[in-house]
């Protein structure tokens, strides 16, 4: 049997329309079977709060230093310091001892500065007892001896500076340099010394103050019996550390007093004929530290560079490079360098308290009554 035209017409119809709505059904309704077939759900910003923070830089921590040390000492230690802390930005402000005490103690009520590094002992106790200094225990405050350190831990001594007798080794020979301090007064030493200028320096105000105590600080007249008897046989006062470095190194003088640590940079760094006798009754020890400026702005980075400079291997390689003593006493003798190893550090029996008492009278005594008188 023959379909019409129309049937046919129909019946093909028919079949597209089917067909449509097969693939329609096919398109919308079912699940893909693949995940590869479908585009991965948008994430919205509040998705992942912890990437957000994570990616966040950090927040650069502050550090004021006020420093009595020398520019070379600074250049050593800060470099190191930033590379272990890079999140510390460093600055640091370069003055005398003194003046650090005095600009700390006039800007108590709002400090600018976080961490005072380098100064004498006397100078750290008055800060002490002005309440300028942050009450801190460091990790290895029990390897400081309590010689050296603060009892209510507002200051700890960061290096030791034996205070000894220094000569010119090539005009004088070790043998015919006096080996303890009276023998300085030896007639035969005269118009052989040259000392630096007494009141504007540290070392030789300790010194010198250390004689009249040695003598009997109660009653000072035999000690500046003794500075006169020295004065005798000094043939003049240097200006400053370099004019006595260059007459001593013209042999127009052979003799001197000074700190050890800078008689054994000139010899080994700067390469001049200088050496030393460590005095056989002992040596005025001076303590060189450091503190935390009572309510300082930087606390932690504070705390930081407080453990950072007192690092063992940090101290036994400034021991090596710039001769520093340090006081920590946890430190093998077998790591210490070969010149170290052969001192024995004996200190002068000194009460410090009664000498930053006295420094001040006895020095403008000696200033106004001995200072080149004694010959006379």
């Amino acid at each position: 049997m023959k379909a019409s035209k129309g049937n046919v017409s129909r019946m093909l119809v028919g079949i597209l329309v089917s067909i449509l709505m097969v693939v329609i059904t096919a398109c919308g309704g079912s699940t893909p079977s693949s995940g590869n077939a479908s585009p991965a759900p948008t994430e919205k910003p509040s998705d992942k709060p912890a990437a957000t923070e994570a990616t966040k830089p950090a927040e650069k921590q502050k550090l004021v230093i006020y420093t009595a040390r020398d520019k070379s000492v600074v250049d050593e230690i800060i470099p190191k310091f930033n590379a272990k802390h890079p999140e510390v930005e460093v600055e640091v402000l370069t003055m005398g001892a003194q003046q650090i005490l005095e600009r700390v103690r006039g800007e108590k009520a709002n400090p600018q500065a976080d961490f005072w590094w380098g100064g004498t002992q006397s100078g750290l106790m008055t800060a002490a007892n002005e309440d300028l200094l942050e009450s801190f225990k460091p990790s290895f405050a029990d390897s400081i001896p309590a010689l050296y350190k603060d009892a209510k831990d507002r200051w700890y001594g960061e290096m030791l500076l034996p205070e000894v007798i220094m000569y010119n080794s090539k005009a004088l020979k070790q043998e015919d340099a006096p080996k303890d301090w009276d023998a300085l007064l030896d007639p035969k030493y005269k118009g052989k010394i040259i000392i630096r200028g007494v009141l504007a320096s540290g070392t030789m105000r300790t010194i010198y103050s250390a004689m009249i105590f040695k003598e009997g600080a109660a009653d000072p007249t035999k000690g500046y019996d003794w500075l006169k008897k020295l004065d005798a046989n000094t043939k003049e006062y240097a200006q400053d550390p370099t004019n006595l470095y260059l007459k001593l190194a013209r042999e127009e003088g052979t003799l001197s007093l000074w700190n050890l640590q800078d008689i054994m940079i000139q010899k080994h760094l700067k390469n001049q004929p200088f050496d030393f006798i460590y005095p056989t009754s002992g040596a005025p020890i001076l303590v060189d530290g450091v503190g935390m400026v009572k309510n300082a702005k930087n606390k932690e980075a504070a705390k930081k560079f407080y453990e950072f400079l007192f690092d063992s291997k940090l101290r036994v390689e400034l021991a090596e490079k710039l001769f520093q003593i340090p006081t920590r006493s946890d430190i093998s003798k077998d790591s210490l360098p070969a010149w170290l190893k052969g001192i024995e550090l004996k200190p002068m029996n000194i009460d410090w308290t009664v000498m930053a008492e006295k420094e001040k009278d006895w020095m403008q005594y000696w200033d106004e009554s001995i200072k080149g008188k004694g010959a006379k």
